[in-house]
């Protein structure tokens, strides 16, 4: 049990020296790095297995320490495990926003998209051309509309103010 058990928390050391690098990998390497340190969690998890029941075959006064052992070495690789998804995650994570903001910035914007379709959707209906621009002109003359009254309204707002203080 003993020579397996140094060979198993050998290679927990090396993986957690695996993960270091891998925070220092380059975007083409990275997949490789994840792939070697999954595999050699696989493999401590099946020497694990062995190892407990190596240990359950212990003397009585070995066993409890065996187990501890073994136990210890379980968890320390259940932590590199979850280290793992987790760097995987934010790596997804960076690679997704990543193509975000490209189709993004690679996106063409027009200015009259919206004004086209409404047009669009007019001739759909039946509407004419003159219709469309009366439409259009009156949305201009109420948008100055607006303007006025809300200047207006602070105007007198402000008047009343004067007046009653």
């Amino acid at each position: 049990m003993e020579p397996l058990y140094q060979q198993t928390h050998k290679q927990v050391h090396e993986i957690q020296s695996h993960m270091g690098h891998l925070e220092t990998a380059d975007k083409q390497s990275v997949h490789l790095v994840e792939k070697e340190i999954q595999a050699s969690i696989d493999q401590v998890f099946g020497r694990l297995e062995r190892l407990e029941i190596l240990s359950s075959k212990e003397p009585p006064n070995k066993r409890q320490n065996a187990k501890l052992r073994v136990d210890q070495l379980k968890y320390d690789t259940q932590h590199l495990q979850t280290a793992l998804r987790n760097f995987q995650h934010r790596r997804y994570a960076r690679e997704q926003q990543e193509r975000q903001r490209e189709e993004l910035l690679s996106r063409n914007f027009t200015t009259n998209g919206t004004q086209k379709k409404i047009l669009d959707i007019a001739n759909t209906l039946g509407l004419s051309n003159t219709v469309m621009r009366l439409i259009e002109k009156r949305a201009f003359q109420d948008k100055y509309l607006m303007i006025g009254g809300m200047l207006l309204t602070c105007v007198v707002m402000v008047l009343v103010v004067q007046y009653l203080t």
